[in-house]
């Protein structure tokens, strides 16, 4: 397994439209994004090497959805509040900053309780002692996880539990998010964190169908909202020079690399005129041998998957 490089150099406007016709943010379908990841986890793992860990991860976030499904109502900004984000270019929901309702808790054992009767012994050992923990220490996994510093936490619990958090989070962000509506959110600053949580992106895409035909979006970390950039930047560093392209070589071309020389970083970007179905938080899981090569050559990866805590 190699891979493959291709250089491509794009000019702002080459292959986009006019910045006030582009669709700037795309919030997750609170009906259906967590079931169409389920979804794509399951079609990718038919065939595929980590197939027992993906039919884990389709089942996670089957429950994810239930639990988005039955979510309670907790507190939102104010609109004062929201109208001076907005100003100011200041994500709302910033996930360093915002103050946890405990109904995020419930969803974690929601969603660990959904799993259980799935998840082999080693899991369902977790699954034990996520039940038996206190508020307290529950909201240190949750700050662990959203910061990537999971050392400083319990390390015999830390990795097994990140997914179990990682899901819950998503779901109570991703309720917060939709229960807004995109009128609550305008461009952030810096423009390479979400607009909506100040969370990094975990890769971006390519999307096709109508006004947003070809046009590039992050994809949101954490909230699973998407917004737009164009695609002669660098994802990290907002660079538009030395852009490179890797990919693995013989494949079907749904995910490449791009790597920036100027910040020595990279970020996934998938293309869905390659595979219509392509879900940024599932193919990102099934391309772990693409994140291998990068490493193996020196380039770092620019945004978190909060799952590959445990992959």
């Amino acid at each position: 397994m190699t891979l493959m490089t291709a250089s491509t150099i794009l000019q702002p406007g080459q292959i986009e439209a006019p910045a006030g016709d582009i669709p700037f943010l795309r919030l997750p379908a609170r009906d259906s994004c967590f079931k169409d990841r389920a979804a794509r986890f399951r079609q990718l793992a038919s065939d595929h090497k980590l197939s027992d860990f993906l039919a884990f991860m389709a089942d996670l976030a089957t429950a994810q959805q239930a639990a988005l499904a039955n979510f309670p109502a907790v507190p939102l900004p104010e609109a004062n509040q929201l109208a001076l984000c907005k100003a100011h270019g200041m994500p709302p929901l910033a996930a360093r900053n915002w103050i946890r309702a405990p109904a995020w808790r419930a969803a974690l054992l929601e969603i660990a309780e959904a799993v259980s009767a799935r998840t082999p012994k080693a899991g369902q050992a977790t699954i034990a002692r996520l039940r038996g923990l206190d508020a307290d220490s529950l909201e240190k996994l949750a700050t662990a996880v959203l910061d990537g510093r999971l050392h400083d936490i319990d390390q015999n619990l830390e990795l097994a539990a990140s997914p179990f958090v990682a899901a819950a989070l998503q779901v109570y962000w991703t309720h917060l998010a939709t229960s807004l509506g995109p009128a609550a959110f305008g461009r952030s600053d810096p423009s390479n964190l979400c607009p909506v949580c100040a969370s990094a992106p975990l890769a971006s895409i390519v999307r096709i169908g109508g006004a947003e035909q070809g046009l590039r979006y992050l994809h949101c970390s954490l909230c699973s909202t998407e917004w737009h950039m164009v695609r002669a930047k660098c994802s990290n560093c907002e660079s538009t020079r030395d852009i490179t392209y890797y990919g693995i070589e013989g494949d079907r071309g749904i995910a490449k690399a791009e790597a920036c020389a100027e910040c020595g970083s990279y970020l996934k970007i998938f293309h869905m005129d390659k595979e219509p179905h392509v879900e940024p938080t599932a193919d990102d899981l099934a391309t772990l041998a693409l994140d291998i090569l990068m490493d193996e050559a020196g380039v770092q990866r620019s945004g978190p998957n909060l799952f590959l805590f445990s992959a």
